[in-house]
């Protein structure tokens, strides 16, 4: 059986630094920092999370 507690750390690592890269390609499309779409920043980064969560039920070759 699969050791679910070691799996929910690893996926959430991964998935943490997903919504990072995420964040930070989405800030670096605005000429200036004051033309993010914050919105839009954490929209993506939020559904990058969680299809990043969802791609890790498949197998995590970390754990």
């Amino acid at each position: 059986m699969r050791n679910w507690k070691n799996w929910l750390k690893v996926a959430s690592i991964r998935a943490v630094k997903t919504v990072a890269q995420t964040a930070v390609a989405t800030i670096g499309t605005s000429a200036v920092i004051g033309d993010v779409n914050w919105l839009a920043v954490g929209s993506a980064s939020l559904l990058a999370g969680v299809l990043s969560l969802l791609t890790s039920v498949a197998g995590l070759p970390e754990e």
